[in-house]
């Protein structure tokens, strides 16, 4: 299969990390020889319950039974589409009224980017340094690290770019501009979080010049921070709030929230502002509600804090420097990014699945199911650092 793999699959990288998979259950995957993994990425941050929850699996096969696709987004009312839109507008602050939902993270940033221009009827985006949004036009236009977007311009115009956590950038923010997008946690920068008052300072600036603020929850949310989204540690709100990833239990899904009037410039003048064949199909919003009924009847949010602190307990090892992040969103920073390399190659040769993150070569992701049990983070942890005792003296 591997062979077949290479051969007809467009690949993102030159030497993927090509697992044949045979199975998933659980925090474990299984490949065609029958070696188990322990699965601390999730599929990157995407499989929150683990793999094949049984929950997620009987809606799946309980919706297969009535319908599929049977219309386009937004003309007939769904029930799965509806009972999660309105599960998750009643977890939501104000003023969060209304959700639109898409087929990917990336796509709800479009839809984001597009509802905060026609909203406000400006042109000028600001992102953040060492951001990431996705691979899309706009997305990768809002993304922050310049090496990535070499050979795909022009990108969209009047872009400009603010250095996370600088208080002193935020007067770049003026009445030209329609919005700031950020992530609430920086993913592919090391997984940095906003110092305290950041996100506060960002959205009263905004507040002043009537630019929107839109917050970029595709990894962090649906519980992995120990809040349903990490912007409810703080005491701000966004304006547009995208998420993905997680919130599909392993179904691809993304969504964006924001109050019913700003929602409404999608509608009319012109209408059919967003549009999407697949977004709120019933398949994956079953799927989904599920994923979020589970996550918010269960204690799994209430254990995560413990779960962090039990990886940071144990992985204490010469060659890790510091680990950044917060619940089960960790990135160890090694002294090296080839220490950093060679965990996650070795660590795979081992049993644990690690996977490196897009800008800070010298981090891994550890993004685990929220469902991982203690024992599991102890076995995980104690590859991790049977690795690093093994690695040779060269690699420093």
């Amino acid at each position: 299969m591997i062979a077949d793999f290479l051969q007809y699959q467009a690949r993102t990288t030159p030497n993927p990390l090509g697992i044949e998979i045979a199975k998933a259950k659980g925090s474990y995957i299984w490949d065609e020889k029958g070696n188990k993994y322990l699965d601390f990425v999730a599929g990157v941050s995407a499989c929150s319950l683990g793999h094949r929850h049984p929950r997620v699996v009987r809606a799946l096969r309980r919706q297969s039974r009535k319908y599929l696709h049977v219309m386009v987004y937004g003309e007939f009312a769904q029930g799965p589409s509806v009972r999660l839109s309105k599960k998750l507008i009643n977890a939501l602050p104000q003023p969060l009224e209304q959700v639109y939902l898409t087929n990917s993270g990336t796509e709800a940033i479009e839809g984001a980017l597009k509802m905060a221009k026609r909203y406000t009827g400006r042109d000028e985006l600001i992102g953040a340094l060492n951001s990431y949004h996705g691979s899309t036009h706009g997305s990768l236009s809002l993304t922050g690290y310049e090496e990535i977007k070499k050979g795909y311009g022009p990108l969209l115009p009047n872009v400009d770019f603010i250095r996370f956590n600088a208080e002193e950038d935020l007067h770049k923010i003026g009445h030209k501009t329609a919005a700031v997008i950020l992530e609430t946690i920086q993913g592919g920068a090391g997984f940095i979080q906003p110092e305290k008052d950041y996100l506060k300072a960002v959205k009263e600036r905004c507040e002043a010049t009537g630019a929107l603020l839109i917050l970029d929850e595709i990894q962090p949310g649906f519980g992995r921070t120990g809040a349903l989204f990490a912007f409810m540690n703080s005491t701000i709100v966004p304006d547009i709030l995208v998420m993905g990833k997680g919130m599909g239990g392993g179904v691809p899904i993304g969504a964006f929230a924001s109050s019913k009037e700003i929602m409404e410039c999608l509608t009319i003048n012109p209408k059919l502002g967003h549009i999407t064949t697949f977004g709120g199909n019933p398949l994956i919003s079953a799927a989904a509600e599920a994923t979020l009924s589970t996550i918010l009847e269960s204690r799994l949010m209430e254990l995560i804090p413990e779960k962090e602190a039990l990886f940071r307990e144990l992985l204490h090892h010469p060659k890790i420097k510091q680990i950044n992040g917060t619940g089960l969103m960790l990135a160890p920073i090694f002294v090296s990014a080839e220490v950093a390399n060679q965990v996650v190659l070795r660590c795979l040769k081992e049993g644990l699945i690690l996977f490196w993150l897009l800008w800070e070569k010298k981090a891994i992701r550890i993004s685990p199911p929220l469902t991982i049990s203690t024992s599991e983070i102890k076995k995980g942890c104690h590859i991790l650092l049977h690795v690093l005792d093994t690695l040779p003296d060269t690699v420093n």
